[in-house]
């Protein structure tokens, strides 16, 4: 009497397997990873644990051999990761995604598929108009990473990189200051009795932060120079402890530099950085003073500032040691591939689950704002003004 009143049959009240949901990815990505041939480009834009992740997502990894060796990872390395390997470099361009971390060459352009997607530097200062004529002859879709944003609006890549390049001066600093033939000898470091070295920074940016950070951990005195205010008090904040910050002026700036052992300069610019130390200021520094001139890479901020090269990185003027090299993040090809890499990958899985490319841009502005070609049209207002070349509004070409 009491079964046929049960709710449930016989079969039903016995134990059942647990059926779980299985993520069914609406889009296989295909992507292919070409070897950096930019002079003394040594990073890589995915690592091993990345291709993991992604092959044990479904996708697909097709890597050039010999791609990851300046950043000390193996052919080997990839395989077992789950990446094919291969010498040919055209079968790597001609992947449906190609990452890369310099822009491409005109003669890499040529290798890509029509309607390829390109994720990449864009280094819009050192482009010309044949660059993106070529991308629109192909129908690319190209995306620059360092111009992708995050939920807060901040450039991750950028800072990223910047926190490698202010971290890495001081380290470079450092060095030169007890190594180099013109050296005074000196050593970073809060040794009893001895007075610490004097840094000086121009620029309270992401590179300032990163460069005092490290300053105050190896015992040096520090000055921050910078003309924003928010930025001085923002620098102060994050870094939990009063410093000396001052805007920049010529009576102020004069006095420190005579005194410091060290000068790193992060000043950008829009076009071009601004030259805040003349000639005249760095002949009364010290005798074996140390320059680091992060902004090399936007014309230098120092008067006597030059470009170098990781192979010649320093010269002497003014018995003044500069050091002008503009890719410094990748002197540690290492660390600057996991911090790149750490950037892709999520995007990546992203542009999968929301089943292409297409429907990501559509979702998330971040992501939009690091676009500046789809399907052959040119979407970025700067470069189209900047190379006189016809742009169109991205709201208007994906609805």
């Amino acid at each position: 009497m009491s079964e046929a009143l049960s709710p449930f049959t016989k079969q039903q009240l016995l134990p059942q397997e647990e059926t779980l949901e299985i993520l069914k990815h609406k889009r296989q990505l295909y992507i292919g990873v070409p070897k950096e041939t930019t002079y003394q480009e040594n990073r890589i834009c995915l690592t091993p644990d990345a291709v993991s992740a992604l092959v044990s997502n479904g996708h697909k990894v097709l890597i050039e051999s010999g791609a990851g060796k300046g950043a000390r990872f193996s052919d080997k390395d990839y395989s077992e990761a789950g990446a094919e390997i291969t010498k040919d470099t055209a079968k790597v361009f001609s992947c449906p995604m190609v990452l890369k971390v310099e822009p491409p060459s005109l003669e890499q352009i040529k290798l890509l598929n029509p309607q390829a997607l390109l994720i990449s530097a864009l280094q819009l200062k050192t482009q010309d108009k044949k660059y993106f004529e070529a991308l629109a002859s192909k129908r690319i879709t190209a995306l620059a990473f360092e111009f992708i944003k995050d939920e807060d609006g901040t450039y991750p890549a950028v800072r990223s990189l910047s926190e490698i390049a202010g971290t890495a001066s001081v380290l470079i600093a450092a060095e030169l200051l007890s190594n180099s033939p013109n050296s005074s000898g000196l050593m970073f470091g809060n040794i009893s009795g001895v007075p610490p070295v004097e840094v000086v920074i121009l620029g309270a940016g992401t590179v300032g932060e990163y460069a005092a950070r490290s300053a105050i951990g190896l015992g040096a005195g520090i000055k921050v120079f910078d003309n924003s205010i928010t930025k001085l008090r923002r620098i102060q904040s994050n870094l939990g402890r009063p410093l000396f910050t001052s805007t920049i002026q010529p009576k102020n700036l004069t006095k420190a530099l005579r005194r410091c052992d060290v000068v790193i300069g992060a000043v950008r610019g829009i076009d071009r950085a601004p030259v805040v130390v003349s000639d005249h200021m760095i002949q009364h520094m010290k005798k074996g003073a140390v320059i680091i001139d992060v902004s090399i890479d936007m014309g230098g901020c120092f008067e006597t500032s030059e470009v170098t090269s990781h192979k010649q990185p320093t010269y002497t003027k003014h018995g003044v040691i500069h050091y002008c090299v503009p890719n410094i993040p990748a002197r540690y090809s290492r660390t600057a591939s996991i911090s790149i890499s750490n950037i892709f990958m999520p995007y990546l899985m992203k542009i999968a689950e929301d089943g292409g490319i297409e429907n990501s841009l559509r979702f998330d502005k971040g992501l939009k704002n690091g676009l500046y070609f789809y399907h052959g049209i040119l979407t970025n207002k700067s470069v189209g003004e900047w190379f006189d070349l016809k742009h169109s509004d991205i709201n208007l070409l994906i609805f």
